[in-house]
């Protein structure tokens, strides 16, 4: 009879192999219902069986963490993986119903992302290409070394390309730092975009964006001459070792410019996500293209924007109508 311990390495396999879910998701995972694992294995005892846990047990595991002060937003990711799991046992015909079915998700507070303003990306990318690469690159004086020199030049031109496509695109960190060469219709002006779940898509990038990225290609073919046999040839965006940019990379490059041009440190690079989506759908443009345009499985997350968008018309109302 499988035990609940096979099962969460099988539903894990399923998950890395089948649903092809990305390495943090199936570590979360992993974190989440090993940690329940544990719960239902008391010290030098065997585990429950997978058939003696009820909903009652997993109300129990919820009411310990909850006695630990963990937040509702951790309780309900838990519960949630629980939930995944024993579906899928219900679907391998380990078990005849699904026990965490029965149990109520803690109810969360609904989160409005805080939205960047046109006018601030706009400033920002506009002080980007008004700004030498002294001033961007972080250093207090201009560089020792004209190597160095040309680094900061080629890393700033560079990241005007990332931070134009992350806006013009609404992209995910993970499908910007995946484009490959192949990916581009130059002609087209069309991205062609791996999502969640290697879900794919068809992209739209502005004129903007456009003027970016042809800026960006010398740059791209000088990195890759300086690397040789070690530059990544596929990759869109290149460290200057000629290395496909990782996630971490593209979360520093937000920060930096956030940080320097517009003295907020709270962006990353979700917020041009964010922002993408809501200034399209104030300028009109529909619900369901954007869900296109962004990737989303259901349009119930893509409605979010809505409270942005309604969030913001209030605010605009209440500091300039004269009866507000």
């Amino acid at each position: 009879m499988a035990t609940l311990k096979t099962m969460i390495a099988k539903y894990l396999h399923y998950l890395e192999y089948v649903r092809n879910a990305s390495p943090r998701t199936i570590e979360n995972y992993k974190i989440d219902l090993e940690q329940f694992l544990a719960y239902v294995t008391p010290p030098g005892e065997a585990s429950l069986a997978l058939r003696q846990i009820d909903h009652l047990v997993i109300r129990e595991f919820l009411g310990q963490l909850y006695d630990r002060n963990l937040q509702k937003t951790s309780v309900a990711r838990k519960l949630s993986a629980l939930r995944s799991m024993f579906r899928y046992c219900v679907r391998e015909g380990v078990l005849k119903q699904n026990p965490a079915r029965l149990v109520a998700s803690p109810k969360l507070p609904k989160r409005v992302p805080s939205v960047m303003t046109p006018e601030e990306i706009n400033r920002m990318l506009d002080e980007m290409t008004a700004a030498s690469a002294a001033e961007v690159s972080g250093a207090r004086t201009k560089p020792k070394t004209a190597r160095r020199k040309r680094n900061a030049e080629l890393t700033l031109v560079r990241d005007r390309a990332i931070l134009e496509l992350l806006y013009s695109c609404g992209l995910r960190v993970s499908e910007l730092t995946g484009l490959d060469m192949a990916s581009i219709n130059r002609g087209e002006e069309m991205l062609h975009v791996f999502g969640k779940r290697r879900k794919e898509r068809m992209v739209p990038y502005g004129r903007k964006a456009a003027t970016a990225l042809e800026n960006y290609w010398p740059v791209r073919d000088e990195i890759l001459a300086r690397a040789g046999d070690r530059g990544d040839f596929k990759a869109v965006f290149l460290n200057l070792s000629g290395g496909r940019l990782t996630k971490r990379t593209i979360l520093n490059v937000v920060k930096r410019y956030a940080r320097l041009l517009l003295h907020n440190s709270e962006l990353h690079p979700h917020s041009l996500r964010h922002a993408f989506a809501t200034h399209l759908l104030a300028d009109g443009a529909d619900l369901r293209s954007i869900q296109e345009l962004l990737g989303h499985a259901s349009l119930s997350t893509t409605q979010r924007y809505t409270h942005a968008t309604i969030d913001q018309l209030m605010a605009i109302y209440d500091k300039s109508h004269p009866h507000a």
